[in-house]
């Protein structure tokens, strides 16, 4: 397994983590993801270090931290060999003070995870979300203090836009206070929207990118093809009835048969090139990957060490190619000043 350097730390990850979103499926929600059980989620973790995947990723909200008492269960007696990432920020109670990124509720939050999980420290501690209520002071001193106590290693954000990310990273260096390495955001060959501003960002301060929904939502797990229905009780029904990312028939189809055609000529699966085309994107450090069962993480972690080539690489970039939105595609005609990280 491939190890990456953090952003501008000096922390080395491997280039796939596990996440845990399906363990617990306490929810209707969570149950389109999975809902794994202890037992099954301690065989899919001595896969994953078998393989030398040793980073495993959760959430406070995944089950309502079903989640991560699972995970803490399923690692116990080998916490020195992982590499645990866990997030905060999303409403977590009924009180008025269970959301957000205040002091009051990282602090809290975080010693949550920590009972949960059944470890001292967490190796990433990331906001799942930007909170626009607290000022980015509290929150980053907040994340500071939870640093300098040990609770925490390095920490991290999700789902920001280049303004929060920026924002928090000038703050941080105003104040001398830890900095953000990590931006878990949302990217796949249907959703490309992180190219435009985030990627930019992260590239200029040094702030890797931890992939979420590599697949699209499941979108590109083989499983769709033109005129077949869309498969039951899987994370695709769910993210239907959420309201989740919007995709075109027509652009994924497009997107699908150039994945079938890169696929035929490795001798890979769909899924396994969409991941490692993922891996070959400037900013990716990490690319959080799922499973329900066995057979699916094995053939998720046959997209590491092999390289797709530079024109397979184009056909697959021209095919998930779109048009982005202003100021972005204005600022693609001034690259002799403005040179862009990807075509």
């Amino acid at each position: 397994m491939e190890f990456r350097q953090l952003g501008g730390s000096g922390f080395k990850v491997p280039v796939f983590s596990l996440g845990t979103a399906s363990f617990g499926g306490s929810n209707d929600f969570f149950k389109g993801f999975g809902s794994t059980d202890v037992k099954d989620a301690t065989r899919l973790v001595d896969i994953s270090l078998d393989a030398g995947m040793n980073m495993f990723d959760s959430a406070d909200v995944y089950s309502n931290g079903l989640a991560e008492e699972i995970l803490g269960q399923a690692i116990k007696g080998r916490r020195e060999r992982l590499i645990l990432s866990t997030k905060a920020t999303f409403r977590a109670g009924d009180g008025p003070n269970d959301v957000g990124s205040s002091r009051y509720h990282l602090i809290r939050a975080c010693e949550g995870s920590l009972r949960r999980l059944g470890t001292d420290f967490i190796d990433l501690f990331q906001l799942h979300g930007f909170d626009a209520v607290t000022p980015v002071e509290e929150t980053l001193n907040a994340l500071d203090d939870l640093v300098r106590s040990g609770k925490i290693r390095y920490i991290g954000c999700s789902n920001f836009s280049g303004w929060h990310l920026m924002k928090s990273l000038a703050a941080s260096d105003r104040h001398n206070l830890s900095r953000y390495v990590a931006h878990q955001a949302y990217y796949s060959l249907v959703g490309r929207d992180y190219e435009w501003e985030l990627m930019p960002v992260a590239l200029d301060q040094k702030v890797g990118t931890v992939v979420w929904s590599p697949l699209g939502w499941g979108r590109l797990t083989g499983k769709l093809r033109r005129g077949k229905p869309l498969p039951q009780g899987t994370r695709m029904t769910a993210v239907t009835a959420q309201g989740g990312p919007k995709v075109s028939d027509e652009f994924l189809y497009q997107v699908v048969d150039a994945l079938d055609a890169v696929a035929e000529e490795t001798g890979k699966t769909v899924p396994q090139v969409a991941l490692n085309w993922l891996l070959q994107r400037p900013t990716v450090a990490n690319v959080i990957i799922g499973a329900r069962n066995e057979a699916q993480l094995r053939q998720n972690l046959g997209a590491a060490g092999w390289n797709l080539t530079a024109a397979q690489v184009a056909k697959l970039d021209a095919a998930s190619a779109t048009v982005p939105v202003y100021p972005y595609w204005h600022q693609r005609q001034f690259v002799e000043r403005n040179p862009l990280p990807v075509p």
